[in-house]
């Protein structure tokens, strides 16, 4: 049955050195692919070697009907069944969509309508609401993931130790006019009062001084402190724009940011017990806001071991100077990243902001963590319902460089046009990943070895020469069978040009693979039986009419016999539907 031969270091970016050594008793490694007219192997370089190989096989057609228990168990989402039904393999969108709900779109009808505009996952910002109104959006998600077929995932955002925050009780925009005179003050009260911001800290105006500028979200609005009375300034606005509620605030002096140490945790006891309601919720991911180093992130990671009975990933926002400096301990310890840009931008040059964000999405691709890019992407459209010309470049530059999620905040929380933004993220990523296709620019995409073991090395590889197999031969999809997600996410990195499946018998690994680029997780039952496994699956996509004869997929997979050792048997294949 064997045609050939092919040296897996021919298709892969690194290589294992000639003397390793494998011993197949402990490591199992399995590739088959299809001997086709189609594929135009050169036969020149398919010399043997003494390293590891491919081997290629004829696969003969799959055989069968559709059965009721697979139907039910078979977990694929209803938008992209849909997609895929209209738009074919290669049209499917590759960067993940997050949805920021607020007042604006926390009803039923308006989540629906949110889920079926493509959104991945949903963010709940602990800064806003109370926990019974945050609950019920969770009850709404998951309802309507349960009835509707959807697989919404749902991302709580801690608020931190919110001494950079100032809110004017508004639950929408503000209009800040140039020479108006505001008071910011500690002291609380219900409502909104005019003119008057509170401010979340105590101390927030200790070492301020008259002459200085508070800044609003990085700049939406500016002001110059004319009179400082007890813990209250009295400021003057120099350049109108929006405030928006749970609005960031920074000081500067003579061109410099006002740095003042506070000396307080990344989580506060707010954060703790939100953390705590989104065990309880069953959630999906937390974000934590204001993560300076890697402790606050293990801390986190350590309590949800002992505490939640699902795997809940945590992700880091880097939102501050600090945070890049210890940026790849962070990202190493974490599960993903959020780029905060507006409050990076107020810590950092803004002309530094672009280049930072492409290190910053370079770094956790290498590393194999997801990265969401946020803040301010389609800004205007809190208020209009075509975003500026630049926002769609900045929404572009952001898929160029290779992003896994886009973030809207304000645009879909309180913004009257969310919908229409997030069809803008969506129209935009599609047209700018098939030009990315055609200049082929995954090909200048640079990998670092991350495991140790040779396991874990040859996993690696493995994933590597399976994605530049599948863009070489031209295949239609990838298919990956997985029980944690780890093949799946190191599919991705290497950004496919053929959209990656992976099925998995864990919710959890489903859930958390709606942020990893170019992933369509599904959730269904796996058995030992890896042919069986592949068998099932494309059958169903046949019977629902979403594979086709003559589609082709290059077929990975991590699960293991029963009587095989963790993480010690994969393999290749390539198979031609018939």
């Amino acid at each position: 049955m064997a045609a050939s031969t092919c040296d897996l270091s021919l298709l892969s970016h690194s290589t294992l050195p000639r003397n390793s050594q494998i011993h197949l008793k402990n490591v199992a490694f399995a590739a088959s692919i299809v001997n086709n007219p189609r594929f135009c192997f050169n036969r020149e370089k398919l010399k043997v070697n003494h390293g590891l190989k491919v081997h290629a096989v004829v696969e003969v057609g799959l055989e069968g009907s559709k059965s009721k228990t697979l139907e039910e168990t078979f977990g694929f989402d209803v938008v992209s069944e849909g997609e895929l039904k209209l738009k074919g393999f290669e049209g499917l969108r590759k960067t993940k969509l997050v949805c920021t709900v607020g007042p604006a779109c926390s009803s039923l009808e308006e989540l629906e309508k949110l889920a079926l505009l493509g959104m991945n996952v949903a963010r709940l910002n602990m800064c806003h609401g109370t926990r019974e109104w945050h609950s019920d959006v969770i009850r709404k998600i998951k309802k309507l993931n349960e009835e509707k077929g959807f697989s919404v995932s749902i991302m709580i955002d801690t608020e931190g130790s919110q001494i950079h925050v100032v809110d004017h009780g508004a639950p929408f925009s503000v209009k800040v006019e140039e020479g108006s005179i505001w008071r910011f003050t500690i002291e609380h009260f219900e409502g909104s009062r005019p003119f008057t911001i509170q401010a979340n800290y105590k101390g927030f105006s200790e070492g301020i001084e008259v002459g200085d500028e508070l800044v609003i979200d990085g700049g939406m609005a500016r002001f110059v402190v004319t009179e400082k009375t007890g813990g209250d300034l009295h400021c003057k606005c120099i350049d109108a724009g929006l405030f928006l509620p749970g609005a960031k605030f920074s000081f500067w002096r003579d061109g410099k940011l006002v740095r003042r140490n506070y000396e307080l945790p990344t989580l506060s006891t707010k954060d703790w017990a939100d953390i705590d309601f989104g065990i309880t919720e069953e959630v999906d991911l937390f974000a934590l806001s204001f993560v300076n180093n890697a402790s606050s992130i293990k801390d986190l990671k350590n309590y949800l071991s002992t505490k939640s009975t699902k795997s809940i990933k945590v992700l880091a926002k880097i939102e501050s100077l600090e945070a890049l400096h210890n940026l790849e301990e962070i990202v190493q310890a974490s599960d993903g990243i959020m780029v905060a840009r507006g409050d990076l931008g107020v810590e950092i040059p803004l002309e530094q902001i672009p280049t930072v964000q492409e290190d910053i999405i370079n770094i956790c691709r290498q590393l194999n963590k997801p990265v969401i890019v946020a803040s301010q992407l389609l800004e205007s459209m809190i208020e209009y319902p075509t975003p500026t010309r630049a926002e769609v470049a900045d929404v572009s530059e952001a898929v160029r460089q290779y992003a896994d999620a886009l973030m809207l905040s304000g645009e879909s929380a309180i913004g009257s046009y969310g919908q229409k933004a997030l069809g803008v993220l969506n129209m935009t990523s599609s047209r700018m990943e098939s030009w990315v296709r055609e200049e082929n620019r995954q090909c200048l995409l640079t990998h670092r070895q991350l495991g140790a073991s040779l396991p874990e090395h040859i996993t690696e590889q493995i994933c590597n020469c399976a994605v530049e197999m599948a863009n070489k031969l031209g295949v239609d999809a990838i298919f990956v069978y997985t029980k944690h997600g780890y093949m799946a996410s190191l599919l991705s990195r290497n950004r496919p040009n053929p959209p990656i499946f992976a099925f998995t018998d864990d919710e959890s690994t489903r859930m958390a693979l709606n942020l990893q680029w170019g992933v369509i997780p599904l959730l269904v039952d796996l058995s030992d039986d890896a042919e069986s496994n592949i068998s099932k699956s494309i059958q169903h996509m046949k019977s629902k009419g979403l594979i086709n004869q003559g589609n082709t997929v290059l077929v990975v997979s991590d699960v293991a016999p029963a009587h095989a050792t963790h993480k010690a048997f994969q393999s290749v294949q390539v198979k031609t539907i018939i």
